[in-house]
């Protein structure tokens, strides 16, 4: 009878580490950052029709990078968690960090006890009921929660975007502002992105108990040309 080759707890964890990186680094990477009315979520994404940001609630966003179906089934399984505790309890009791929480346990379940990692970051934003109670949780394909202030960045380039980003950034801006600064912190010194290479939208106080809307290519132009 053979027996099987035998690899460390801390060497199987690497592994899976390092797959899921790979997996993140071959998408396109994705931004958010507060500015004076909210936040705005950005994110690189020529395709019309497969989102990476999407409402998940009445004041909360959902952003994802890496392999689109299993993101997309994260945002899914994300709103039905929503809905079910706003029916069950109140809508003021679905907030962004109890959500952050529920998503770290399945990514943290499925990297520890699946033979394959989920390949994903994603990002649950929420602007509270004050301007400065807003919330922006980074979760990784390993379940690590990352309570994010001001900015964040999703995606295998996030390092050299951030840089950028912090920059460029300041507190207070506008959205015009704020959405080049990300878009050029997205592009780099060596392209250019036009609104048809974006999927962009807000978080803002202004647009009432759902907070969520999405900027057509029209607004994004007007915006990055202001």
């Amino acid at each position: 009878m053979s027996m099987p080759m035998y690899v460390s707890p801390e060497q199987v964890m690497k592994d899976r580490a390092d797959y899921a990186r790979k997996g993140i680094a071959r998408g396109r990477s994705a931004a958010a950052v507060s500015y004076a009315d909210g936040i705005v979520l950005c994110a690189e994404n020529p395709s019309s029709t497969l989102r990476k940001v999407s409402e998940i609630y009445d004041r909360m966003a959902f952003a994802g990078v890496g392999k689109y179906n299993e993101f997309d089934s994260l945002r899914i399984a994300g709103v039905r968690q929503a809905d079910l505790r706003g029916y069950n309890y109140s809508r003021e009791d679905v907030d962004a960090r109890s959500l952050a929480n529920w998503y770290a346990q399945i990514l943290g379940q499925t990297f520890t006890h699946e033979m394959k990692p989920m390949e994903v970051e994603i990002l649950v934003a929420e602007i509270g009921p004050e301007r400065d109670q807003s919330q922006m949780f980074h979760i990784l394909y390993d379940g690590t929660v990352v309570d994010e202030h001001d900015f964040t960045v999703l995606g295998g380039e996030a390092e050299s975007i951030a840089e950028r980003l912090g920059a460029s950034w300041s507190a207070g801006q506008d959205l015009g502002p704020a959405l080049r600064s990300v878009v050029d912190a997205l592009a780099g010194p060596d392209r250019t992105l036009a609104s048809g290479d974006l999927e962009v939208a807000v978080l803002a106080y202004g647009n009432g108990r759902r907070a969520f809307r999405r900027l057509a290519d029209a607004d994004v132009d007007a915006l990055l040309a202001d």
